[in-house]
């Protein structure tokens, strides 16, 4: 059996209905956790929008947080491979406690119970905020770039390395794992998160744009390779998940073209986004909302990453869909 943890996420959704409509299980019955009921809807709707509302009856779900011991002992019960996809994604600083607990914590407990119930593999989903920091020689991260603790990181990188070390902690006590690091991820289907926040704030007429850069990749590139390497003898290994490296103003354009939406006009530089995520620190603090822009997210909008993706290229002979490609493609269904 495989258990797919978090699948009420973006990941863990697209990867129940690529395990099930591809048959990557080898007929092995998928259970996948939840915390909320209500959460379902989402995973349900996404098969839906794709018509694919009938595989949704195929999953097994089981209530379980990955904090709560008790309850994720219940869902590994009979469980052979485990995709580990739970995990809180957020730049607030008032959330870093969160993110320390849900992300180790919670990682260390997935760990340990694939340890006592043997399980022949896991699967992480972690991120290139996770990956190393480059040296005044290097120009390109890769998975081998080390990371420097004296270097600034915001609260999610450290989080996500942090699960990482517990990653390695079961590989070095015996268990088979495999680590993808994803580039910021697209795919419809979760409008409050991600890419998706991102294409209604377009949708809704966003006026500034940013020329810092990062990696790109689609989900459906993101759960293909993590099947692949899930059902190769590739063990004990981290691989960089990125379709591209873009400047972030040429990607805003992409998405608004493909809504057929203005672009976005003014360019706001460094500078700018200081006096932005000052006074959004400022509100957040007086109403207690919040927060929309943070020093980390400021810095990160305007900074310059170029991540490599030649290992799991070579190592699965892969081929990555263009990004622009895929927004046309699931701009429908936004």
């Amino acid at each position: 059996m495989v258990l797919v943890t978090g699948g009420t996420g973006l990941v863990g959704a697209h990867l129940l209905l690529h395990l099930i409509e591809s048959g990557s299980t080898d007929n092995k019955k998928i259970r996948a956790t939840y915390r909320e009921l209500k959460s379902i809807q989402k995973t349900k709707s996404l098969f839906e929008s794709y018509n694919k509302a009938p595989l949704f009856d195929a999953i097994e779900w089981i209530k379980a947080d990955i904090i709560d011991v008790p309850s994720l002992e219940e869902a590994f019960q009979e469980i052979e491979y485990v995709y580990h996809c739970a995990a809180v994604i957020s730049f607030d600083p008032k959330d870093e406690a969160l993110l320390r607990k849900t992300n180790i914590e919670g990682t260390a407990n997935v760990v340990n119970l694939c340890l006592v119930n043997k399980i022949k593999k896991l699967c992480h989903v972690s991120s290139t905020a996770a990956l190393g920091d480059l040296t005044g020689n290097e120009l390109i991260i890769t998975e081998e770039t080390e990371w420097n603790p004296e270097k600034p990181h915001s609260d999610y990188a450290i989080s996500k390395y942090g699960a990482e070390m517990e990653i390695w902690r079961g590989q070095q006590e015996g268990l088979n794992v495999i680590i993808v690091n994803p580039g910021v991820i697209i795919g419809p289907g979760f409008l409050n998160q991600g890419s998706g926040q991102l294409f209604e704030k377009i949708r809704n007429g966003l006026s500034f744009y940013t020329n810092g850069s990062t990696g790109f990749v689609a989900v459906s590139d993101v759960v293909k390779i993590m099947t692949q390497l899930m059902k190769s003898t590739i063990t004990n290994q981290r691989y960089t998940l990125i379709s591209q490296n873009i400047i972030f103003r040429d990607l805003l354009n992409m998405i608004s073209d493909a809504l057929n939406t203005n672009r976005p006009k003014h360019h706001a530089n460094p500078f700018l986004l200081s006096l932005a995520w000052r006074a959004d620190w400022f509100l957040s603090s007086i109403f207690q909302s919040k927060r929309k822009i943070t020093k980390a997210t400021a810095k990160a909008s305007y900074s310059i990453n170029e991540y490599s993706n030649e290992k799991v290229k070579t190592a699965l002979e892969y081929h990555f869909q263009e990004v622009e490609e895929y927004i046309k493609k699931i701009t429908p269904l936004f």
